[in-house]
């Protein structure tokens, strides 16, 4: 994602792994688990108007334009800013040192910030590939542009643990600059759980190393996210749920997941939508590429096509179009309840009335969470996050190629809304490995790579998913 930093890791993107043991109320299955933390600080409506037009700006840029043995493993996840974002945790290095990060579906990088961060890096553990005897060097720029912000630094390779997995040759971004505001304490960087087709790295993810590598049981990776939008007085960071590497949760949900095939090759985890619902009434969705929908966990709401959403609104009496920051956003009337449901070919998932309400602007006027998002090139029409994924249980299988959704349990239901303490950044040990590829550069007493912020302007860019931190 910041799919998808959240980042910014501001709004959307929005999910990170945390490879410690499962607590309390999570089982698992011979593997470790990765909770998700999430935070909900008081927030005025300058916040909140800051944060949308954030989130619709960074979409836009987003989308415009050898195995020691088979295992599976879990990570808590974090909860964060009521819904926001999801993060958890990874290890890098030797001697390994934890991270806290996005989790995003959306895109495909790993980064997180280097030591020798002069900007925008404050209060979030750094890492030194000095203090590595692992790390290599490879000396190439990288940089990442989002919406109301970017990122800058350049390209390493380390070991990299999560949930009792390994890759002992991970590329990813060490990053030097980063605009203010985009990293948010405890939050390092993100994880890309998108394909390898898009990483502007052009490195194998993580994810697609291990299930390519037969290192996991079943060649598959699920969330159960929490939810806390609706709760009275969160904390700063709550249980997020969890997010398992090689297996299906089954205490997480029940009756059949439900399989739809990637209808292209695979870059993002799209589907089509096939039928959208509003308080009971069907909304016309178009067939073809123009249904096109990416499934993204590092982006908080739903942005789809300005004819749509403004039909989808049109379904519920009083909702108004909003105007300076809220624009490509909608109001409605917070006495009603609003009833979404979405298929993209399978079962027609409901969203909670809770999920559809972002926030409220006054007394009787309340925030949508579908918006207007124009996206561009070959990216999808729909961008579909985690308003949606928290009503799901939602899998993501490299073969063959699908995303899997299927109705909660009342064992995950339980978790929504109950305060408790989230989720350590903790690295576990370590079952299985898989080898990332070939790669370069110097070991341990490796110069630094210093980038110009100039270099931000006019270069090549990506953008993942945004989280508001």
């Amino acid at each position: 994602m910041f799919s998808s930093l959240a980042l910014v890791l501001s709004f959307l993107l929005v999910i990170s792994p945390n490879a410690s043991g499962a607590p309390n109320g999570y089982e698992t299955a011979a593997g470790q688990s990765i909770p998700l933390i999430r935070r909900q600080p008081e927030r005025t409506a300058a916040d909140w108007e800051a944060w949308a037009q954030n989130e619709r700006e960074t979409l836009t840029v987003k989308y415009g334009g050898a195995i020691a043995k088979r295992s599976t493993g879990t990570n808590l996840m974090t909860n964060q800013n009521a819904d926001s974002s999801y993060f958890g945790s990874l290890a890098i290095g030797t001697p390994p040192v934890s991270f806290d990060v996005i989790l995003d579906t959306g895109s495909a990088d790993l980064w997180v910030a280097d030591q020798a961060c002069t900007l925008g890096c404050s209060k979030v553990q750094l890492f030194d590939d000095l203090a590595s005897s692992t790390f290599h060097n490879l000396s190439t720029p990288f940089q990442i542009q989002y919406g109301s912000g970017a990122a800058a630094g350049t390209l390493g390779q380390d070991v990299v643990q999560m949930a009792g997995f390994s890759v002992p040759n991970q590329i990813f971004g060490a990053v030097t600059q980063v605009t203010s505001g985009l990293l948010n304490t405890p939050v390092s960087g993100l994880l890309g759980l998108g394909w390898q087709s898009i990483a502007s790295s052009g490195a194998s993810p993580f994810w697609q190393t291990l299930a390519s590598s037969g290192a996991w049981t079943d060649p598959l990776m699920a969330f159960q996210l929490t939810r806390f939008i609706n709760a009275t007085s969160p904390n700063a960071q709550e249980p997020g749920g969890s997010f398992t590497l090689g297996f299906v949760n089954s205490s997480l949900y029940t009756g059949t997941i439900d399989y739809q095939s990637l209808p292209t090759t695979p870059s993002y985890w799209i589907l089509p939508m096939k039928s959208l619902t509003v308080q009971g009434s069907s909304v016309t969705i178009p067939s073809g590429s123009s249904s096109y929908s990416a499934i993204d966990t590092g982006t908080t709401l739903v942005g789809g096509p300005s004819s749509i959403i403004s039909e989808i609104y049109a379904q519920i009496p009083g909702s108004q179009p909003g105007s300076g920051s809220w624009q490509g956003y909608w109001t409605y009337p917070c006495s009603t309840s609003v009833n979404i449901a979405i298929s993209f070919g399978g079962p027609s998932w409901p969203i909670s009335p809770a999920d559809f309400r972002l926030t409220s602007i006054s007394s009787s006027q309340c925030i949508g969470a579908f918006f207007e998002l124009s996206t561009g090139g070959s990216a999808p029409t729909w961008i579909i996050g985690d308003t949606f994924l928290k009503n799901v249980y939602s899998v993501f299988r490299y073969n063959p190629a699908a995303v899997g959704f299927a109705a909660l349990s009342n064992t995950a239901l339980a978790m929504n809304g109950v305060n408790a303490a989230p989720p350590s950044a903790t690295i576990g040990s370590v079952s299985a490995s898989a080898t990332a590829g070939t790669g370069g550069g110097s070991n341990a007493a490796s110069r630094r790579w210093g980038i110009s912020w100039a270099l931000l302007v006019g270069g090549i860019s990506i953008a993942v998913g945004a989280a508001w931190m």
